[in-house]
């Protein structure tokens, strides 16, 4: 089944179906090679990029809220935190990221084009502060009136990942090492890159529990997994099977397998 309608599925059951709810022991954590965003055990959002929106979910599947519609033209990445809404975006090749309220009320625009290193790929401290790459190799904390160190980094030949986790940031440097920074920007743990050139890393992704997830796609045979990496100390410890689609769940114990109708039928 090809990605574009794997995520139709997954996406229009969601919200198609109030008596089709979801599993109390599985979540999804990537949806079309997107990183679910959860707020807890009773919420989730994920960017809808063929209707250029954020939908917010509840526990059973019941759209809580429908965000970005007239605003949004190609979201990726959505982050819960507090009230708020941050949704990573391209409007005429400027990357931004768009904060909206819980209720879908636009709040302010946060304009990257001359910072970000590329377009997509933040994450937001407990504080409000918005941490992208730039292009002089540091990660900075953009606040509504300043732009601050956060990190010195070295950057590699494939686009960089960033997320919030922690309380802090996970940066990823393909080729290079996986970071974890405290919200002060001091590294919490650093490891090895631990994937061969086969495989492209494309997303990260933050359970409700806090657990760490890595979707990477193989190359050589087409096929997408996962990998779990330890909160503590980086270290990879879970993986599932390899799979034509880019769609994922986590049990409370935190196996990931791939989604599939197993996850669309619930």
């Amino acid at each position: 089944m090809p990605a574009s309608r794997a995520f139709t599925l997954v996406v229009g059951v969601l919200l198609g179906s109030a008596a089709c709810s979801t599993p109390a022991t599985l979540k999804p954590v990537f949806l079309q090679g997107r990183a679910v965003a959860t707020d807890g055990d009773s919420l989730f959002a994920v960017t809808d990029p063929a209707a250029a929106t954020v939908v917010l979910l509840d526990r059973a599947g019941r759209v809580q809220a429908t965000i970005g519609a007239g605003t949004l033209s190609s979201p990726r990445k959505v982050q819960l935190d507090g009230d708020a809404v941050y949704v990573s975006d391209v409007d005429s090749n400027r990357p931004l990221v768009i904060e909206f309220g819980r209720d879908g009320t636009f709040r302010r625009r946060i304009d990257l084009d001359t910072l970000a290193r590329q377009p997509h790929q933040f994450a937001v401290l407990p504080d409000g502060a918005l941490v992208v790459e730039t292009q002089d190799q540091r990660l900075a904390a953009v606040r509504d009136d300043s732009v601050t160190t956060f990190a010195v980094i070295e950057v590699g030949t494939r686009p960089s990942l960033l997320t919030a986790a922690g309380g802090g940031v996970l940066h990823a440097v393909p080729d290079r090492w996986i970071t974890l920074y405290n919200r002060f920007g001091n590294i919490r743990w650093r490891v090895e890159w631990p994937w061969d050139e086969t495989a492209f890393v494309s997303d990260l992704a933050v359970d409700h529990l806090g657990r760490l997830h890595v979707l990477a796609g193989n190359s050589v045979d087409g096929t997408f997994r996962t990998f779990t990496l330890a909160a503590e100390s980086g270290e990879v410890f879970r993986w599932s099977v390899p799979t034509e689609q880019p769609d994922f769940v986590v049990d409370r114990f935190g196996q990931v397998e791939p989604a599939g109708e197993r996850w669309t039928n619930r």
